[in-house]
């Protein structure tokens, strides 16, 4: 099944982000692809991209985390740039975020 999607925690409050916006991009040529936010659980309702949508080419997911927390001390976008070789594999691109660190990984 060709998707991808993510799944954002706050790992300041211990719980899921809910209602957080990301931009989806393609990068070459840039374009920005659609804005969502997150639901309760920190995800989003439908994949980010799936069936045609999944082209080979280089990406990147913007959570606007500044607006999320109601700060920007420190983070407000958090780009992730990654690339899919494979349109018709599954990709799950997660965020752990606070206002001052994230991590992300390639998931399952």
């Amino acid at each position: 099944m060709s998707v991808l999607t993510t799944h954002v925690l706050d790992t300041s409050r211990g719980r899921p982000a809910a209602n957080m916006t990301i931009e989806v991009w393609a990068l070459e040529p840039s374009r920005i692809l659609k804005t969502v936010r997150t639901n309760q659980d920190g995800r989003v309702d439908a994949p980010l991209l799936s069936g045609d949508e999944m082209v080979a080419g280089n990406y990147e997911l913007v959570f606007l985390v500044g607006d999320y927390f109601g700060e920007r001390k420190f983070l407000d976008r958090v780009p992730i740039r990654f690339t899919i070789s494979d349109a018709n594999a599954k990709y799950h691109v997660p965020l752990l975020v606070s206002p001052w660190a994230y991590s992300t990984y390639r998931g399952s």
